[in-house]
């Protein structure tokens, strides 16, 4: 499933088919700076806040954001107690603040 350029937002967490997640750090006018998680076979356990993210010593990468659309996305359970699926779920500021932290991009959005 490709995604809809509008559905992506920053502090945001998507999940591709081969069971990697982006999380999109910031956008800039059709560029996006996002983080791809190490590619595991592990669900991240979306519903405990206090889970360790999965992109330690993970580059950030930056690419327009069409082409960051085309990837091969999924639907995601975002609670385990409900069958509510999307394709993506959002992040708090703890998880987003460590992911960018993991992948070193705090300089680079910050002159952004």
């Amino acid at each position: 499933m490709k995604l809809n350029v509008h559905e992506i937002e920053v502090g945001f967490l998507y999940q591709t088919s081969d069971l990697q997640y982006r999380a999109v750090l910031a956008m800039k006018e059709d560029f996006v700076i996002y983080a791809p998680s190490i590619i595991d076979n592990t669900a991240l356990n979306l519903s405990n806040p206090q889970a360790k993210m999965p992109f330690e010593n993970q580059p950030y990468k930056k690419c327009q954001i069409a082409t960051f659309a085309k990837k091969d996305y999924q639907l995601f359970c975002v609670d385990d107690t409900q069958t509510h699926h999307a394709t993506k779920h959002p992040l708090n500021k703890r998880q987003l603040d460590e992911i960018i932290a993991q992948c070193n991009a705090k300089s680079a959005i910050a002159t952004w």
